[in-house]
């Protein structure tokens, strides 16, 4: 166990609590399971997942700083289980942070207009994490190595970052943008094997999904066959939003490439939490499109 109890303001999302119930219950058992204390954010707005910025900068900056303000209210990091929402509001945090130093004019409009609904200034003292970072910075692999019951040993895991936690930031001081590893990390601990493909870094195509989907299906596709080429069991990514386009959309995209893909796609939490040996129904493996079965049939389950 870390040496104190880890607490975090939880910025959920929207995605998880909809379309992808199933990371919303699965990151409540992991964190749990290993004494992570929750508080989560009900009055957080959503993130706008980029697209708030095309119509205004000001209300991407507003809507997020307002976000990180109910983490800054309680004293703690805000913690996400999206790779968007991390790209998202992290990116917000860190333009904010720099402007309170280049433009205190542009802080002071985000908070006069924060002040006018009622809610609490922006003031930089927080950090936005994801729950990856949490789990390999925070928690530490030791410790997570200690809770371990059910090794994931023989099971292929080919990580999907996507683009939105490595790169809408200027910098992260997780992991190598370019060259990550903190997934696969995660992967070794719970017994796991890493497999490694071109396109595990890449965007999944969920952005231009609604405008141009035979493109955004192409590229899903493209990313599940090499992973299947090079041996992977299944897919594990830390966005939901990723997961629709890889999982849930994943018939789609069969037709589209003409060809039989079959590949299961897991949430991050989902994977720690069975070598925790919380069972598969609870962790709500049974809601995906791609049946998760090969999986779990693979660890004995």
């Amino acid at each position: 166990m870390p040496s104190k109890t880890l607490k975090y303001a939880y910025f959920p999302g929207c995605v998880a609590q909809g379309a992808c119930r199933e990371l919303y219950q699965s990151t409540a058992a992991l964190t749990q399971a290993l004494g992570i204390e929750l508080i989560e954010l009900k009055k957080a707005a959503c993130c706008g997942s980029g697209t708030f910025k095309e119509d205004s900068q000001l209300l991407e900056d507003t809507v997020n700083a307002r976000n990180i303000a109910l983490a800054e209210q309680l004293n703690l990091p805000l913690l996400t289980h999206c790779s968007t929402c991390q790209g998202v509001i992290g990116h917000v945090d860190e333009r904010l942070k720099e402007l309170q130093h280049t433009d205190t004019a542009y802080v002071e409009q985000v908070n006069g207009l924060l002040k006018k609904e009622g809610c609490s200034p922006y003031q930089g003292s927080t950090e936005v994490k994801h729950l990856l970072w949490a789990l390999v910075t925070d928690y530490g692999m030791e410790a997570l190595q200690e809770r371990v019951t059910r090794k994931l040993s023989g099971l292929k895991c080919a990580a999907f970052y996507g683009c939105y936690l490595l790169r809408a930031q200027k910098s992260i001081p997780f992991d190598d943008p370019f060259n990550p590893e903190s997934m696969e990390t995660v992967f070794k601990t719970v017994g796991a094997t890493p497999v490694y493909y071109r396109g595990r870094t890449q965007c999944c195509g969920w952005p231009i999904s609604s405008y141009a989907p035979t493109q955004s299906f192409k590229m899903a596709g493209a990313h599940i066959q090499e992973a299947l080429d090079a041996g992977a069991d299944c897919l594990v990514t830390p966005c939901p939003l990723c997961h629709l386009n890889l999982d849930s959309r994943q018939p789609e995209v069969e037709k589209v490439i003409g060809s039989s893909l079959g590949l299961p796609v897991l949430h991050l939490p989902q994977l720690v939490a069975l070598a925790l040996g919380i069972s598969p129904k609870q962790l709500g493996l049974d809601r995906h499109i791609v049946s998760t079965q090969p999986v779990l049939e693979k660890l004995g389950l």
